[in-house]
């Protein structure tokens, strides 16, 4: 089938789109009603997760609307375009293969000889034996004892993905008797980040990971000298404490500063990478290469799904479309994604970047603009910290904010209490319902002041704990959500030109190549 390229603004079916009438959320949500809805309005995911979209603004007529557009814009061809291996990526000319990192979905891909199925599955093979040597004790420190502490120095994708990947996990393991070393992450080229780091662990038996894919990161590269001066000032050689995640080209990769390098390619975007070796390498030492196996069934089983044509059993085209619905139709400009997990706590800062690297472009796939919105701003925290925060804009304020909520019917750790004639999971769950509903339907008062006009859209995604596979799931959703609203908006999303003006100019700077406000503004800070 030819695949065609087109602007939203000139799909048939996206005007369509517009005519369809408006759903009252808060109308439809009311009695039975509502009841039937979210009944209804359910696509299962994998790994046991669903995705329940009754509080979202859509009927029938709006879904049938969406896959219309879905079936337009060639949303299921254009994803199997990208797993076969097709330059999707035209700002950099290159292919997309993060899905690759956890499964053939497709054709073989095949790069200067090289399977890159075989290749990913190799580094895979290559870290998993790294770490079952540095369990057992076969790669230890200069004094023969174990490492019992893992560092991660990267930054962007190199640490938000994988930083909110161990978090998710590290009480599931320590209750399933997986957890193999604590996991530490070193970003900010502010030095407080890396000195706090270090104040906190003990370098003789700790194992840094450098991450970066052109090792020319500065920011990562500096990080990397304040921690070799700390080694080499406890009378460590660093090069026994330090491991590359890198490509093959760089370097890094043939370097006697590592252990071992293992590596990535330019077809994987950091903020794609937490299932490649960027994310492996870390997780693999912190849980064991059967947790990291299992996160990457998680992901595989997710992006199956994506294959669907049909949009009601495709959870991420769906999530996408109404999405779509929501920032080009009814105008809503931002998404708050709101995890009731505390193991979740890092992942909404994941999915701004995720989200708003990928989408954030005012130019088509071809550098032309455009003349529609495109990707939200995307914020989060977790519940319920949030609803002691923010949450009074959202159910009061001038404008209104579409929301992701994310929750699981069980807790990770066996410790809970019955307070109250409930648990605090029970009391967890209880808060997110209620927001869900209180956003739908509103009250009525006759103080302003405490009027809630409702009608907030909002969607849940649903699971039974947070674990490995559950977290591959959710993660690969999003993922997936991202690369479908891209493809709507006829957008490239795995490029990311937004974040190089500035290192251009910092370097400026730190060479004393300024001029006018570039100085001035140098002086004020006695760069």
């Amino acid at each position: 089938m030819m695949i065609n390229w087109n602007n939203l603004d000139t799909i048939a079916s996206y005007e369509e789109l517009k005519k369809v009438a408006h759903v009252d959320l808060a109308k439809v949500m009311t009695g039975a009603n509502g009841a039937e809805r979210v009944k209804k309005y359910n696509a299962p995911m994998g790994e046991g997760l669903v995705f329940n979209y009754a509080t979202k603004q859509v009927d029938d007529d709006v879904l049938a609307a969406l896959a219309k557009l879905a079936e337009e814009t060639q949303l299921v061809e254009k994803f199997e375009a990208l797993y076969n291996g097709e330059v999707v990526n035209t700002g950099e000319k290159r292919r997309v293969l993060h899905h690759m990192t956890r499964g053939q979905l497709g054709d073989a891909v095949v790069e200067d000889g090289v399977d890159k199925r075989a290749f990913y599955v190799e580094q895979q093979k290559r870290i998993a034996e790294l770490a079952e040597k540095v369990h057992n004790g076969e790669i230890t420190n200069a004094a023969g004892e174990k490492f019992t502490t893992v560092v991660q120095i990267g930054i962007g994708g190199s640490d938000l993905g994988p930083r909110a990947m161990y978090l998710a996990l590290e009480n599931w393991a320590k209750v399933n008797n997986t957890f193999k070393m604590e996991a530490k992450f070193i970003s900010n080229v502010d030095p407080d980040d890396a000195s706090a780091v270090l104040n906190t662990i003990d370098v003789a038996h700790s194992l840094f990971v450098l991450v970066s894919k052109s090792g020319t990161t500065l920011e990562t590269l500096t990080n990397e000298s304040f921690v070799k001066d700390a080694l080499k000032n406890a009378g460590l050689d660093p090069a026994k404490h330090m491991i590359a995640v890198t490509s093959e080209t760089s370097p890094l990769a043939k370097s006697d500063d590592y252990l071992a390098a293992f590596f990535m390619d330019d077809y994987i975007g950091g903020r794609f990478s937490s299932t490649s070796a960027v994310g492996g390498a870390v997780l693999s030492l912190a849980f064991g290469p059967d947790v990291f196996a299992q996160f990457l069934d998680g992901a595989a089983s997710e992006d199956v799904l994506a294959k669907n044509k049909d949009l009601l059993k495709n959870p991420a085209m769906l999530d996408a479309l109404i999405g779509i619905y929501e920032r080009n139709v009814l105008g809503y400009q931002n998404t708050a994604v709101l995890p009731y997990s505390q193991a979740l706590s890092r992942f909404p800062a994941h999915l701004q970047q995720l989200d708003m690297e990928s989408n954030g472009k005012s130019v088509n796939r071809f550098g032309e603009p455009v003349n529609y919105q495109t990707g939200p701003v995307i914020f989060g925290e977790p519940g319920t910290n949030g609803q002691h925060s923010f949450y009074q804009l959202l159910h009061q304020g001038t404008d209104i904010v579409p929301l992701q909520f994310v929750g699981f019917k069980n807790n990770q750790m066996e410790r809970d209490v019955v307070i109250q004639d409930s648990t605090s999971q029970q009391k967890l769950c209880a808060n997110v319902v209620a927001q869900i509903v209180a956003f739908a339907c509103g009250k009525e008062d006759a103080d302003r002041n405490k009027n809630f006009e409702g009608g907030r859209p909002s969607s849940i995604i649903i699971g039974d704990q947070v674990n490995p596979k559950t977290l591959g799931a959710l993660l690969a959703h999003f993922e997936n959500k991202v690369m479908f609203q891209g493809f709507v908006w006829n957008i490239n999303s795995f490029d990311q030109e937004g974040v190089q003006l500035g290192k251009v100019l910092a370097k400026r700077v730190l060479a004393h190549e300024t001029d006018g406000a570039l100085k001035e503004f140098s002086d004020l800070l006695n760069i």
